[in-house]
């Protein structure tokens, strides 16, 4: 048995705010979208990774996840966010901090979901 991908799922009130935080912010793109549907959601992709972001508020209500992004550069990623994106810099952790398991690591927070950037 082998799997070849994990596609995690993220549920916003609003999809547009999912859509700023990973099209605007992270540039990942739209692979597909039923936004006319009972549910609208999105798939958005980059560099091998899928995410589908939701619009349902009551599971928005429910779930307020945390991901992980591993880089190989973040200090490239870091310079794009703070640059473009500053006001998504999560309060605690807004600058590259070599935490004490020994990853370089800041983080980016919406009203509904936390992404920390990670490099090991």
């Amino acid at each position: 048995m082998k799997f070849t991908n994990l596609v995690p799922s993220v549920f916003y009130t609003d999809l547009a705010y999912g859509l700023k935080l990973f099209v605007d912010c992270l540039q990942f793109e739209v692979r597909h979208q039923d936004i006319n549907s009972l549910q609208p959601y999105c798939v958005v992709t980059k560099d091998g990774i899928s995410i589908m972001v939701f619009q349902d508020a009551q599971l928005a209500k429910e779930h307020h996840p945390e991901l992980r992004l591993v880089t190989d550069d973040i200090e490239e990623v870091y310079l794009m966010v703070s640059t473009t994106h500053p006001h998504l810099l999560h309060p605690n952790l807004d600058k590259i901090t070599v935490r004490p398991w020994g990853a370089k690591e800041f983080a980016i927070v919406d009203h509904q979901l936390g992404v920390r950037i990670q490099q090991w």
